[in-house]
């Protein structure tokens, strides 16, 4: 039997829902949904998931979700993470025809961004990794 699978939602868990928020909203240029913990991007719902709250005690942060995202511009979401303090666990790496690079957020899960390639400092790409 065949069947197709949609991704319309993901949670991620957070420790701390106000905290979580205002990193998100600040990241994704938009405000949190009207119930306070529910992004839509691109038709995807992107949840927070506040874990205590819901007495959930099977979470371990970091390696519960990888949500992937992809940017238009890696160089201009670099500097957003700067602003955000947002540590790079995963350094900018360009993997086939991509730039890649995971970062951990306010709540200590690691997130995948990529983009696609193009030269980043005038075909001066030898800082950078290559897969």
């Amino acid at each position: 039997m065949d069947y197709k699978i949609k991704l319309n939602s993901f949670y991620l868990c957070v420790k701390d829902l106000k905290r979580a928020v205002n990193f998100y909203e600040q990241l994704l240029n938009q405000k949190v949904e009207e119930n306070g913990s529910l992004f839509i991007i691109n038709g995807i719902r992107f949840w927070l998931f506040d874990y205590q709250a819901a007495n959930d005690n099977r979470v371990v942060f970091g390696h519960n979700c990888l949500p992937s995202f992809e940017v238009d511009d890696i160089k201009a979401l670099m500097k957003k993470l700067d602003e955000l303090q947002a540590e790079i666990v995963f350094p900018l790496t360009r993997i086939g025809n991509n730039w890649v690079l995971e970062f951990r957020d306010s709540e200590g899960n690691d997130i995948e961004v990529y983009s696609k390639y193009r030269p980043l400092d005038a075909d001066k790409d030898e800082n950078y990794q290559f897969y």
